[in-house]
């Protein structure tokens, strides 16, 4: 058996219980793992880089952005880190595993990249300053006010530049976001204030394009309850300037969990509990996944239609699930993007 081949299978280890949520994310986080708190203080640099105190974790970019005729385009960097235990070293026998996932969403293709890795070799990791995630060749680098970001697949490549116009946002609780009834929670902040530009490589040539990205990071060590399935988050950019995050936690017994963070164009931040915030699916793709939603947040006269850009940005992955540009009509224009799992 290759290393490539079991690094693959060991990665997968953590994965396995699908019926513990989506991914094994329901799975308890075990013996020795650290779990999130009320009244955390963040650091920074030092919280931009690894947890390896937690059981999962990730670094997860998304982008819209357009060429110079206005076609839109849109982008995915993500690295994800998972454990076995709460423990590193710097050989193979160390228990944090990383997993990459890299997209580019056109109106008529959607193409998709992964890497997966073993910590302790340099293969990859993050490290908080001076900042850098990388897998392979893969890499998200700078001081979070200017990066460089590249990924490459089989038909495709980036190399993209980020420039923060406004400051980190902190979901939930100042940073403390809870995901269930039950008290699960993460450690979640963005920053949803990246002008994004640079160079697509496509089957049909190069692509200069520019747009908005945003970056979220988030740790845990048991994201979701035992009886939660998955989630649809929602990441809408409005035209007056004002963002909104919103998710979904899906339940076996259809009691969704919800919860929301209203963004002002300065970085102000409103955070809304469970059922402020409605996203009702209105139709699906020939796969049965919704790709139409009707998204609602009365207390700030949100009612808008959210529509994938490409009904068919589905990642084919290790552990698959959709994601992929969308627009946003209604009550409030803008742009965004729309991440589901749990849907089989």
């Amino acid at each position: 058996m290759s290393v490539r081949v079991l690094s693959f299978l060991l990665l997968l280890l953590p994965f396995a219980a699908h019926a513990q949520g989506f991914a094994g994310l329901g799975t308890a986080a075990g013996a020795g793992f650290t779990e999130p708190q009320r009244g955390y203080t963040f650091t920074f640099p030092r919280d931009h880089g690894a947890h390896p105190d937690f059981r999962i974790e990730w670094w997860y970019l998304t982008a819209n952005m357009t060429d110079a005729e206005g076609t839109p385009y849109g982008l995915q960097w993500t690295l994800f880190r998972t454990a076995f235990a709460p423990q590193t070293t710097e050989t193979w026998s160390s228990p944090q595993l990383w997993m990459g996932h890299a997209a580019v969403t056109t109106k008529t293709d959607h193409y998709v990249a992964e890497r997966l890795a073993r910590d302790g070799i340099g293969q990859a990791g993050v490290i908080a300053d001076p900042f850098a995630a990388w897998i392979d060749d893969w890499q998200l680098a700078g001081d979070w006010q200017s990066m460089r970001m590249t990924a490459s697949g089989p038909d495709f490549a980036y190399d993209m530049t980020l420039t923060a116009q406004g400051p980190l946002v902190f979901h939930g609780e100042n940073g403390f976001s809870v995901k269930s009834q039950n008290g699960q929670a993460s450690y979640y902040y963005s920053q949803p204030f990246f002008a994004i530009a640079g160079t697509l490589t496509l089957p049909e040539g190069e692509v200069a394009v520019t747009g908005n990205a945003w970056l979220d990071r988030e740790w845990s060590s048991q994201l979701l309850s035992d009886d939660q399935t998955g989630w649809d988050w929602f990441s809408l950019s409005f035209d007056s300037g004002d963002k909104l995050m919103g998710f979904r936690l899906q339940h076996k017994e259809g009691n969704h969990f919800t919860a929301a963070t209203w963004i002002t164009p300065d970085g102000g931040t409103t955070a809304f509990p469970n059922g402020a915030f409605v996203a009702t699916p209105l139709s699906t793709n020939d796969s049965d996944v919704p790709v139409r939603w009707r998204v609602e947040l009365p207390e700030k006269g949100v009612d808008v239609t959210v529509a994938a850009i490409n009904d068919n940005a589905w990642m084919t992955t290790s552990v698959p699930y959709w994601e992929g540009p969308v627009t946003v009509s209604g009550s409030h224009t803008g742009i965004g993007y729309l991440e589901m799992t749990g849907y089989d």
